[in-house]
């Protein structure tokens, strides 16, 4: 038995991905709905709960709000990961992708299949990394 390899496979494509990402981190954040239905989830870590004082708003909405994606925070071009300080915190966030069916085991085979992907946004601490 022989197995493909990983030249074989097809890349994802960066700029539909990036596109899902964003109009999803923008619906979740800001409520800004979509074009087209992206499944997704947004959780916040309990150290951004305990910061208390709407700090988790502030956070989240400047999660939805942020556009600087650059090679150095962006290498793959997916729009999946950034960075924001709130009352001079840093924050993080992230979007993991995984197949709508595996209960968030397997990650997406096809990413940028919106009926098979299921996003989860995750805002925590930086120092929760």
């Amino acid at each position: 038995m022989s197995h493909a390899e990983p030249a074989d496979y097809p890349r994802p494509n960066a700029t539909i991905i990036a596109a899902q990402n964003d109009a999803f981190r923008r619906f979740a954040c800001l409520g800004i709905a979509p074009d087209q239905l992206i499944q997704g989830r947004l959780v916040v870590t309990q150290s951004l709960i305990e910061a208390g004082d709407g700090f988790v708003t502030e956070a989240v909405q400047a999660t939805g709000a942020f556009d600087t994606f650059e090679p150095e925070n962006d290498p793959e071009g997916w729009h999946d990961f950034g960075a924001v300080t709130i009352r001079g915190e840093t924050v993080f966030w992230k979007l993991d992708l995984y197949e709508a069916s595996s209960d968030f085991r397997y990650g997406a085979e096809t990413p940028e299949n919106p009926e098979t992907t299921m996003r989860v946004l995750t805002v925590m601490m930086a120092r929760d990394w």
